[in-house]
């Protein structure tokens, strides 16, 4: 019988380094025993969902920090901001142009708020990832459909690929609606000048960050930060009440208490560090022949507005590695855990917790991988993520499609159906197939290459059938 806390301990006396999330990367010291600590909603403790007291105070100092009018403690993470930032949004029944690359809680808000939705798809990188959003797009979009009520993308991208959320905002006021940014993986960004600014000052009306993903944060951490006259405050509060715990953890809280004292108090120096930590350790690696490192440098203004080079995407297909190979590879023999690999990359995970001790140890793993040279192969077209996040024909609403009745059915029989449930690879969770969307033999071709290449799959059961509209 294997029990997690026993697995944990394990891999808290190993030398494996997390080169993933959470941002503590499990180096912040911290004396107190948890159980001490957990408190319920007694007196002199405040309420979240009616804050008034040292909440309330902890709330008004991080909305300072980040330069927010009001700033909301998240304790079920990101994706309660989501669902509440769509929902207060939009009416039931609206119309959101969102981004197709948006994590999937954005398509439940969709499903539980019955949208219609308009996808803005990502431009794709000649370095083989999702790039981003462009204005011209969100201008297009919004000059051809005049019902579209608000505006959704994801900024930065899990592999740190930044639009120009300046401009989108402007475009997005220009037709009288609000711009809401998914920036759970940049809650670092704005502290220093080595790094993108962050949406909160570009004029974004709402932004979601995680600050477990990239700060000194324990996971489930989260915050949500309004800006806006166009979307109601008093609203968006009442929607995190339907989506938020309503026992939340003090632990949680408090930790998000103590990120945004470090990052008041101690910023400088974190950053500083973390900086000088990125630069030699991308100098160094530029002279890699067969590993590469993506840098600012691989990201033409016309697949994105900028690139958050806390993310480390690696390839080696020049040495005979796809992703998942790499990814492996550097575990195993390594010891370096990283946060995700797909299709021909690998993605490693950086924060200002980070030690140079970690950064030595990457860089010294991937100066012996790019001395041994091999034929350089891949295992599927550089074409796969094309093709993997390619536009669907929408034929019903993803709500329709998930009420309806379903029924398993083979991949080869499926071709011409309805999707009646998500299929996506996790991570970094963002659907190939989305309910309501014909399923062409393209989708099919690709969820073949997935279950092929053992990529992780959700959507599919073990013997390779997937959920179909039947009435």
């Amino acid at each position: 019988m294997t029990y997690i806390k026993d697995e944990l301990c394990k891999l808290a006396s190993s030398d494996m380094y997390p080169l993933h999330m959470p941002g503590h990367k499990r180096r912040l010291d911290c004396d107190i025993n948890p159980y001490t600590y957990d408190i319920t909603e007694i007196d002199g403790f405040d309420n979240l969902h009616a804050a008034e007291g040292i909440i309330k105070e902890a709330e008004e100092r991080a909305a300072a920090l980040w330069g927010a009018k009001s700033s909301f403690f998240l304790v079920n993470g990101s994706t309660c901001g989501i669902l509440a930032a769509l929902s207060a949004a939009l009416p039931k029944k609206g119309h959101l142009l969102m981004a197709r690359n948006s994590h999937k809680a954005a398509y439940h808000a969709a499903y539980l708020r019955e949208l219609q939705v308009t996808y803005l798809y990502p431009v794709f990188t000649e370095f083989g990832i999702q790039g981003g959003i462009l204005p011209e797009q969100v201008e297009a979009a919004l000059e051809a459909d005049e019902s579209i009520e608000a505006v959704f993308l994801t900024s930065p991208t899990y592999d740190g690929i930044v639009s120009d959320i300046e401009k989108i905002a402007e475009i997005a006021h220009q037709h009288g609606i609000p711009l809401i940014v998914d920036e759970a993986h940049g809650a670092h960004l704005g502290f220093h000048p080595y790094f993108p600014k962050s949406a909160i000052t570009l004029g974004a009306d709402v932004v979601i960050q995680s600050l477990h993903k990239t700060l000194p944060a324990p996971t489930q951490t989260a915050i949500l930060h309004w800006n806006s006259s166009y979307i109601n405050k008093e609203r968006l509060e009442w929607f995190l009440n339907i989506y938020e715990t309503s026992s939340p953890s003090y632990l949680f809280l408090t930790s998000i208490d103590e990120c945004v004292r470090l990052l008041t108090e101690e910023k400088e120096k974190y950053f500083d560090a973390y900086e000088k930590h990125m630069k030699d350790f991308y100098e160094k690696a530029s002279h890699f022949s067969n590993v590469e490192v993506m840098g600012e440098v691989d990201l033409k203004e016309t697949e994105g507005f900028a690139k958050d080079p806390s993310k480390l995407v690696l390839r080696a297909t020049k040495a005979g590695l796809s992703g998942e190979e790499l990814y492996q590879l550097l575990r195993e023999k390594y010891h370096l855990q990283l946060e995700m690999c797909q299709g021909d990359y690998a993605l490693a995970m950086t924060s200002i917790f980070d030690s140079e001790e970690g950064f030595d140890r990457l860089y010294a793993a991937l100066e012996e991988i790019d001395k041994k040279e091999a034929a350089a192969r891949r295992t599927i077209t550089p074409q796969f993520l094309t093709e993997a996040y390619a536009k669907r024909t929408v034929r019903i609403s993803i709500a329709e499609a998930q009420d309806a009745k379903t029924a398993e059915m083979g991949l080869k029989e499926s071709v011409g159906k309805t999707a009646g449930a998500f299929v996506y690879l996790y991570p970094p969770g963002i659907p190939m197939l989305v309910p309501g969307e014909e399923i062409s033999k393209e989708a099919v071709a690709v969820i073949k290459t997935c279950r092929e290449n053992a990529f992780r799959i959700h959507g599919v059961t073990e013997d390779g059938k997937i959920k179909v509209v039947i009435s």
